[in-house]
């Protein structure tokens, strides 16, 4: 009887995942990755207009369109995005995230990484930042970012896209830069 249960405990969790797994094997043009980054943006700044700041003045950020993250028991996320400094598009980053932990469901969300510094952006681009899942991250939503602070010279900001996931894990989050066009 345990069995059965188990098998149809994986089965669902299969089904609730497969959906957002399916989503991550399609890779963009540069061309297309930075549209969607720009109506990411959009969308952040839509949601809370205090936003503007963190663009305006950050030595770069790093915007993930979609994140997408599945789990039961043990869970990973993936996504990719476009690191952007003075308004260029400098390369595709990737997300990678592991937790273990009481968690089951699957789900989407956008986020956006925001470095204070040109050391903290520079640090980025050289895979030299990682930190826990959901580790000071803020979500979006009106007046948020007014009040969000750097640590260590990195803010956090993220927005539910969809899915359903219960969650109480440990992990972390892990980053790749590739640039888009060979540095000279």
């Amino acid at each position: 009887m345990l069995r059965i249960n188990a098998r149809k405990l994986v089965a669902t969790a299969l089904a609730l995942i497969a959906p957002f797994v399916a989503r991550m094997a399609f890779a963009d043009s540069p061309a297309q990755m930075v549209a969607e980054a720009q109506k990411t943006i959009a969308v952040f700044q839509k949601a809370d207009p205090s936003l503007d700041a963190f663009f305006r003045t950050a030595a770069g950020y790093a915007v993930f369109p979609t994140v997408t993250k599945g789990g039961l028991g043990v869970g990973a996320a993936h996504g990719t995005g476009v690191l952007i400094s003075r308004g260029k598009a400098l390369g595709k980053v990737s997300l990678s995230q592991v937790t273990v932990g009481a968690q089951a469901g699957g789900q989407e969300y956008s986020q956006v990484i925001f470095f204070e510094t040109p050391e903290a952006l520079a640090a980025f681009e050289r895979g030299q930042t990682t930190f826990a899942a959901q580790a000071s991250a803020v979500a979006v939503q009106s007046g948020a970012a007014a009040h969000a602070k750097y640590t260590n010279g990195v803010a956090v900001f993220t927005a539910t896209k969809g899915g359903l996931m219960a969650e109480a894990s440990i992990g972390g989050q892990k980053f790749k830069f590739e640039p888009f066009y060979p540095v000279q």
